[in-house]
């Protein structure tokens, strides 16, 4: 096969391969194994040497189809709890399939006003969902990480301008240190940010009361109080170890005191907002000057999707627009240019899965969700205190639960080692998916239920292989 444009005229008919294998493949996500080993071979028939001359749509498509539906690992399934990962439901996972078909260079209004009014859209939706303000700005991103790195941007660009200096054009040389202070809570994704903005990995302060993370409110305030220049501060909603929050109204107050930027993490914990249960988490978000989110975690849209919110709109442009080039419209046209307020030019539209998910289930469809998988995960706390050989590690405060196990008459010094075998064991198994973490210098799991599909006999299902594979250990 050579130039595509010979399959003109049967250009459908590898999409058409997709929706037959579609139906039975998501029909099967409810008995299948997370991950089957045996299967890890077929992963060879993707390799080999560059063809001269390719195979054509229909028999590519066909293999790469073989491959995938049986060595993936089923992550769209309801007992993948390794990480931070939420499925697709069945809106989203179309939507997804609209944007692939439309294809629309999302970044210009010029070049998809579908794209970019889809875009407007679904973040008036998502503010509206979360109880933030609607004067806030905001950007659809790939990522939380990504959306670390818009709202850390525009607070780059106003911790500048109280120097004096328009960062965006003369960048960071001759400037000081940029202070950045959170809790013990505070995630990598942050860190990585502050690393791609020339800020520092390393140089984010904590201040924790204990091993747990919490907040030093008394030893931030000390330290606020002895700087000479402003500071951001990054409150934490939802630690992926055991879900636990930062008392955001708490550091709103100290921003204000201090005249610092307050940036909000709240990569899947924004979701806390949706539910009565849980609000009380999020309260505080709305005062915050920058909050980022993840679609892809809770929201349960495909990879990739993430959210960052600005309270001042014209920081977005002014960290990312005004390239000065004479093919891209200027930054003031009067329509939204998503490209200008983001750090990605080519975009694709990933504002369509989003508009369909919201669009179908709407705000108390998603609550409903929200609260189920906060019942699944407080069941799976309860199974965990209940089981003499397990113990639970953290309060299931939001939808993370934190336990290890710990047998009759193992030592202290040997529970790190059988626990992180345990893990291997259970990756290898395949049935059920939850990896192990570091909490409080122990080795634990921390599995995450919040699959549109995942109910009570899951995590069930869960305990249930974790002892029976600790048995044979």
């Amino acid at each position: 096969m050579s130039d595509p444009l010979h399959e003109r005229g049967s250009a459908a008919d590898p999409l058409a391969l997709v929706a037959r294998a579609a139906g039975p493949y998501l029909d099967s996500l409810q008995d299948r194994p997370v991950h089957d080993r045996a299967a890890d071979p077929l992963l060879d028939d993707l390799d080999g040497p560059l063809p001269d001359v390719g195979e054509g749509a229909a028999a590519s498509v066909e293999r790469l189809l073989r491959v995938g539906t049986a060595a993936a690992t089923h992550s769209s399934g309801p007992r993948f709890f390794h990480l931070v990962v939420g499925g697709a439901t069945p809106a989203a996972m179309a939507g997804d399939w609209v944007a692939s078909l439309l294809d629309q260079p999302a970044g210009l209004w010029v070049s998809s006003p579908l794209a970019a009014r889809a875009e407007t859209v679904v973040l008036r939706w998502l503010k509206e969902l979360f109880a933030l303000p609607a004067e806030f700005g905001g950007v659809l991103t790939p990522s939380a990480t990504f959306a670390h790195v818009t709202g850390l941007s525009c607070a780059r660009y106003w911790w500048a301008e109280q120097h004096g200096v328009d960062v965006t054009s003369q960048g960071l040389a001759g400037l000081p240190r940029m202070p950045v202070l959170s809790s013990g809570l505070v995630h990598v994704s942050t860190r990585k940010a502050l690393q791609i903005l020339g800020c520092g990995r390393d140089t984010l302060r904590t201040f924790a009361r204990d091993d747990t993370g919490r907040v030093d409110l008394d030893s931030m305030d000390a330290v606020l109080g002895l700087l000479d220049a402003p500071a951001v501060i990054v409150a934490n909603l939802g630690e992926v170890n055991t879900g636990g929050s930062d008392p955001i109204d708490e550091l709103a107050d100290l921003a204000e005191r201090h005249g610092a930027w307050l940036h909000v993490d709240g990569a899947f914990g924004m979701f806390a907002a949706l539910s009565p249960r849980t609000a009380h988490l999020a309260r505080g978000v709305e005062r915050a000057d920058s909050v980022t989110a993840d679609g892809h975690k809770w929201l349960n849209v495909p990879y990739e999707s993430g959210f960052s919110f600005v309270r001042r709109p014209e920081l977005l442009s002014r960290a990312f627009g005004a390239w000065g080039a004479s093919y891209l419209p200027d930054a003031d046209d009067g329509r939204v240019n998503y490209n200008m307020l983001g750090p990605e030019s080519s975009r694709r539209a990933r504002a369509l899965p989003i508009w369909a998910t919201l669009r179908a289930y709407g705000r108390e469809g998603h609550r409903e969700m929200v609260e189920r998988h906060l019942d699944v995960s407080a069941h799976l706390g309860a199974l965990v205190e209940d089981a003499p050989d397990l113990e639970l590690l953290a309060p299931v405060e939001l939808c993370v639960v934190c336990f290890r196990y710990r047998p009759e008459g193992v030592p202290e010094e040997r529970l790190d080692e059988l626990n992180a075998r345990l893990g291997e064991a259970l990756l290898a198994d395949g049935r059920v998916y939850a990896g192990t973490s570091r909490y409080r210098g122990m080795t634990v799991f921390r599995p995450v239920p919040i699959n549109w599909r995942t109910t009570k006999a899951d995590v069930e299902r869960l305990v249930e292989v974790l002892r029976e594979l600790a048995a044979a250990l």
